[in-house]
């Protein structure tokens, strides 16, 4: 979950783990579409099929109109927050092998809490919120909607459940109406954050229809605003060992989106001096970086010196891990 650029999709199912290196296949099936694409690497400029013009078909050029990285959009101060969505539809058997209670139980598992206990629920008037309660009133609905909001600065902020009933109750302005949700937020990762399910009808008893827009950039936009009130603009210094540490992150990040405008149709990013028209060195050694621990995942493979071929299921690979 840029960002501008992590759109959120909503999928149904169980999230596949791409932890494992990707087998060896992968980079031959890479390095195969680089070659059909005249990006042979290891030979000398002016070999067969690598080089030529600025249109020369096959020649990688940023964004397609040969645009350096964006140094402004990299080192925005900007607070992040990243959301994830998923609709949990009440019937099938997805839903039959995980009912709503059973994901409740696991959300107030042990070891998930600041101070490293059970997890406890809360709503927007209680800091124990009654899951058997909530799980009863959503037993006839349709739908309930599952969504974790993961701000980076989670840990800055004064009061994690304050932030969440500042977002919901602004998510109730958007939508026009009362939302019935309850919440756990979890320290047991890199990232706090917080997991908010939100029964699916409004306050008059309806299916309640939440706009993909809203889901994948709104609700986002609300939540960066929130955090944003509370600690300002991020400092420069702060924005780039947030960098740093992306670059080897096992998730879809800033830099990678990065590197999707910079790839040709085929994936293949040319990072060269010359050629590159990264001309900022610290975005260049944080992109190359970013490169060597894609290709140490599976998910590049070198195409000649500062070249690279970038897998077309990337970031696919990096959503699901994050």
């Amino acid at each position: 979950m840029s960002e501008g650029d992590s759109d959120l999709r909503i999928q149904p199912g169980r999230i596949r783990s791409t932890r494992t290196p990707r087998p060896k296949s992968f980079i031959n099936q890479v390095l195969r579409a680089a070659k059909k694409a005249g990006h042979v690497g290891g030979g000398a400029p002016g070999a067969s099929g690598r080089r030529g013009g600025a249109g020369t078909p096959g020649h990688s050029t940023f964004g397609r109109g040969r645009l350096g990285f964006s140094r402004s959009r990299l080192f925005s101060p900007g607070r992040r927050v990243v959301v994830a969505a998923r609709i949990a539809r009440h019937s099938g058997k997805a839903f039959r092998s995980a009912p709503l209670a059973a994901h409740l139980s696991y959300l107030k598992r042990d070891g998930v809490s600041r101070e490293g206990d059970k997890g406890i629920l809360f709503d927007a008037g209680s800091d124990r919120a009654d899951d058997r309660a909530f799980a009863e009133r959503c037993k006839d609905d349709r739908h309930h909607f599952r969504f974790i909001v993961s701000p980076e600065d989670a840990a800055d902020l004064t009061d994690f459940k304050a932030f969440t009933r500042d977002l919901v109750r602004q998510m109730e302005a958007d939508l026009g109406t009362r939302l019935d949700w309850v919440a756990v937020d979890h320290w047991n990762t890199d990232n706090p954050h917080v997991h908010l399910l939100v029964r699916g009808v409004d306050e008059t008893g309806a299916d309640l229809v939440i706009s993909r827009d809203y889901i994948s950039q709104g609700l986002r936009a609300r939540a960066q605003e929130l955090v944003e009130i509370e600690l300002g603009p991020k400092p420069e210094h702060e924005v780039r060992h947030a960098l740093e540490k992306e670059v080897a992150a096992e998730r879809w990040t800033r830099l990678d989106a990065q590197i999707r405008i910079a790839a040709d149709d085929t994936g293949h990013i040319d990072l060269r001096p010359e050629t590159s028209g990264a001309s900022d060195p610290e975005i260049r050694r944080l992109m190359i970086g970013r490169l060597q621990h894609l290709e140490k995942m599976g998910l590049a493979a070198p195409a000649g010196p500062g070249e690279w071929m970038v897998g077309l299921e990337a970031e696919r690979a990096l959503r699901d891990l994050g």
